[in-house]
């Protein structure tokens, strides 16, 4: 029916009106019990942030589309059955049973996932560092750690004539 495809995707699927958090969360429950979280990578509710009401101080959240989901996975039947019989599911949004992939650009207007969800490195690759005021002294660097919201990177770098740790942000960091 559906075909095998390696790379994950962003799929909008339609929840009985109010039951968004609660298919999420038994989603999620599937995803781990069955292990397949190879196959579903993400399951997200778009939220944005509003005043309170009525001369509140505070900022409440609120789902910017009700009854309906985002789940980022690797398309194939096994990954189809599972959302689809996940409880409070009514389907994928798309021409009959067929979910429609979200573009790039549709990820990145809901703010699920930002377009610099994926740096062009990675961990043990080597760098060249282009800003923050090491970039003069430092012509190389190692790639030790990504920070986990991708703005920070760790590398080791000659600084000097000694192997040093540092912290910089990850966009004074470009591949070698």
């Amino acid at each position: 029916m559906l075909e095998d495809n390696l790379v994950p995707h962003w799929y909008v699927i339609h929840t009985y009106s109010g039951y968004e958090n609660k298919v999420a969360v038994n989603l999620e429950k599937i995803v781990e019990n069955r292990k397949v979280s190879d196959l579903i990578h993400a399951i997200k509710i778009p939220m944005e942030k509003v005043p309170e009401s009525e001369g509140g101080d505070g900022v409440a959240e609120r789902k910017i589309f009700p009854s309906y989901v985002l789940v980022k996975m690797i398309m194939n039947d096994e990954s189809w059955h599972i959302v689809r019989n996940t409880t409070g599911v009514t389907g994928f949004v798309g021409p009959g049973s067929m979910p429609v992939v979200l573009s790039d650009e549709e990820v990145a207007a809901l703010g699920v996932e930002s377009a610099a969800e994926s740096l062009p490195f990675k961990v043990g690759d080597k760098v060249s560092v282009v800003g923050g005021p090491l970039a003069a002294h430092i012509s190389s660097a190692i790639v030790e750690e990504i920070s986990q919201d991708l703005k920070k990177v760790k590398v080791a770098a000659d600084l000097h004539g000694r192997t040093t740790k540092i912290e910089l942000d990850s966009a004074w960091v470009k591949l070698f």
